[in-house]
């Protein structure tokens, strides 16, 4: 007799086993395949997608499976940690290249797909991949029909199977029937659903008795059995096993079977779909099965567990990627609680808000940035010491390396550079391990606020790095005329949608002392009218405030309006010293502010020196380090910490 996994002691829930790939989307919607010209690129495969999708809803999930060698391998690896995924399974295979799935929406339902799979990496895990004691530290695992079309995957999954039942763990059969993975159709047939295969049916078949829970469609369901309707094959399969049988039916909902199967293949628990357009049906199979293992691992009934599971395949079919798409904790409970009135739920911003916020790339509790991207300034202090503007750049990768030297690897540490001077800079920057990089899009001292390079701001952020922060300094007041108010939020709105459309995270820097007078209330009545149009950035960057009651306004109106805001960072502009650190103790009761992004103060007596010739590449990065230092102790001492 087997003794049960401990739920409290395992330090996995779930282990998913199988197809790890490259899903490069078309982002031309309602194209053929032929036509696409531009993707979009996310981790796929089934078992890589639940372990995302339950990661994101609060399981310990891990994946265990093989990828290649090289950057698509290592874009699946890293993506995985980014989402919270153990990856002590995954295995690099140095002879064969990552799969990759070439994908389009060509039409509602509709997705013509392309799998790269000629022998893949995933497609050569072996038993001896297989780790008895990785395995044994899971409560479950999820095994997945395609890889019991080789032999060597095959015997692996039985493996994990066997060692799994040996521990009292649970078998979870995730179907997953890709005709064309099992030779029965051609290349351009990845879509295709169902092809009837004895030789299928008869492996799959042997399966089933292993199984504690088993997830497939109507269309899985038969191949899994052998039988050519839908109920016959659910009473196939329970003469094989004693698994609860989950049919998915798509926008019908689902139905779970724990007993018996009757006559009625309506006489089992059902769970309810909702009302939502579909967009893409790729992976939302995926995302169901996530959110029925949420529920069902975590003790819920089979309605809750099936509520959730509709619920998070309502997220995947209304938006175009699979993974990425696919929804947390927060945002599924969130849609639970309040519905939408869109049946597309990308068009949903509530709810768009929650999963962009909740599904960053990465936590930045505290930031300590040296902003380096000024223009006008430098370009001033150029002139006033004689030097060729075309210096400038050469200054700022000397702010680079002094800044680098400050975070010597440490976390929370970041620049501002912009892209006129910059760009050089900005090589030089992704040379460090760095937390953190805004790039300014406004044209300087521009108000009303105007964009530097172009008004058409959206074509140009497509081609930043994704983990490259928009920064737009905004001359701001409440006070302000009606029509210059009105101009301004309308170009930070347009802003902040194209900073959503193409990934990116945005900060806003508001600056009101220059333009009026500068109270407790100020920046708290600016703020509230920037978040009535719907502007939510990921982090403010506000000049210091006179007292700790106008942070306090400041915090609650953040906190009521975004509380999925990163925070504020303080601005700096040219303080000496000692009022800066003066600024950073008058926010130590304000939790809201995270950080400092200050650069005049640090570098403009090294950019006077060295653009004049009177001060060395070494000196000068010496100079900004010493400084950008100071700062930091500064931040950390009002924090009540020290430099690690």
């Amino acid at each position: 007799m087997s003794e049960a996994v401990d739920a409290k002691q395992a330090p996995l829930d779930v282990i998913t086993i199988g197809r790890a790939s490259v899903d490069l989307y078309g982002q031309q919607i309602g194209s053929r395949l032929e036509d696409i010209t531009s993707f979009a690129k996310s981790v796929g495969g089934c078992p890589a997608n639940i372990s995302v999708g339950t990661a994101r809803l609060g399981l310990r999930s891990a994946l265990l499976t093989r990828v290649g060698d090289e950057q698509m391998g290592r874009f699946i690896r890293e993506q995985l940690r980014r989402e919270g995924v153990n990856t002590d399974g995954l295995k690099t295979d140095k002879e064969r290249l990552t799969a990759l799935v070439l994908l389009s929406v060509e039409s509602e339902g509709v997705s013509p797909m392309i799998f790269y799979r000629s022998d893949c990496a995933d497609m050569a895990l072996a038993p001896e991949d297989i780790d008895e004691a990785f395995i044994a530290s899971a409560r479950s695992i999820v095994v997945t029909g395609t890889h019991f079309s080789r032999p060597n995957s095959d015997a692996a999954q039985r493996k994990a199977i066997r060692i799994m039942k040996a521990k009292g763990g649970k078998v979870v059969f995730d179907i997953d029937y890709r005709p064309n993975l099992w030779g029965l159709a051609g290349h351009a047939e990845g879509f295709e659903r169902y092809v009837k295969s004895d030789r299928v049916s008869a492996q799959l078949k042997t399966v089933l008795p292993d199984c504690d829970l088993i997830v497939g469609t109507e269309e899985e369901i038969m191949i899994a059995s052998g039988a050519d309707d839908c109920l016959s094959a659910l009473k196939t399969i329970r003469a094989l096993s004693a698994a609860t049988i989950v049919l998915k039916r798509g926008a019908m909902g689902c139905i779970v079977y724990d007993g018996p199967i009757s006559d009625d293949l309506e006489d089992g628990i059902v769970g309810k779909g909702f009302p939502i357009e579909i967009y893409n049906v790729l992976g939302a199979g995926d995302a169901f099965m996530s959110g029925f293992l949420r529920g069902w691992l975590g003790g819920e009934d089979h309605a809750t567990a099936a509520t959730w599971a509709n619920a998070c395949g309502a997220f995947a079919v209304s938006r175009l990627l699979c993974a990425p798409e696919y929804p947390t904790f927060e945002e599924l409970q969130f849609f639970l609680k309040n519905g939408s009135k869109y049946r597309a739920l990308r068009k949903d911003e509530a709810i768009n808000h929650i999963h962009w916020a909740t599904t960053r790339r990465r936590d930045i509790p505290s930031l300590m940035a040296l902003a380096c991207d000024h223009r006008v300034q430098l370009e001033d202090v150029a002139a006033k010491a004689g030097a060729d503007p075309a210096r400038i750049r050469d200054f700022k990768v000397l702010a680079v390396k002094a800044a680098a030297k400050v975070a010597a690897g440490r976390d929370g540490y970041g620049m501002l550079i912009d892209e006129k001077h910059g760009r050089e800079a900005m090589f030089e920057f992704a040379r460090h391990p760095f937390a953190w990089l805004g790039r300014p899009v406004e044209l300087p001292g521009s108000r009303p606020l105007r964009f530097e390079f172009s008004q058409d701001i959206g074509s140009q952020l497509v081609e930043w790095p994704v983990d490259h922060c928009i920064k737009c300094l905004c001359f701001y007041h409440p006070d302000d005329p009606a029509a210059l108010k009105e101009e301004q939020q309308q170009k930070l709105r347009a802003l902040f949608e194209a900073a959503r459309k193409v990934g990116r995270e945005l900060l806003v820097e508001i600056i009101a002392g220059k333009h009026g007078k500068l109270d407790d209330t100020t920046i708290p009545r600016a703020l509230e009218e920037l978040y009535a149009l719907g502007i939510k950035p990921d982090w403010w960057k506000l000049e210091p405030q006179a007292s700790a009651g106008a942070w306090a306004r400041i915090e609650a109106v953040i906190l009521k309006h975004d509380p999925w805001c990163r925070g504020i960072v303080l601005l700096g502009l040219e303080a000496p010293q000692d009022e800066l650190e003066a600024a950073f103790a008058a926010t130590a009761k304000a939790p809201i502010v995270k950080g400092f992004a200050v650069g005049r103060t640090i570098f403009v007596h090294a950019a006077e020196e060295w653009l004049a010739g009177r001060m060395s590449d070494d000196e000068a990065v010496a100079d900004m380090a010493s400084r950008f230092e100071q700062l930091t102790e500064a931040w950390l001492a009002a924090r009540g910490r020290k430099a690690a």
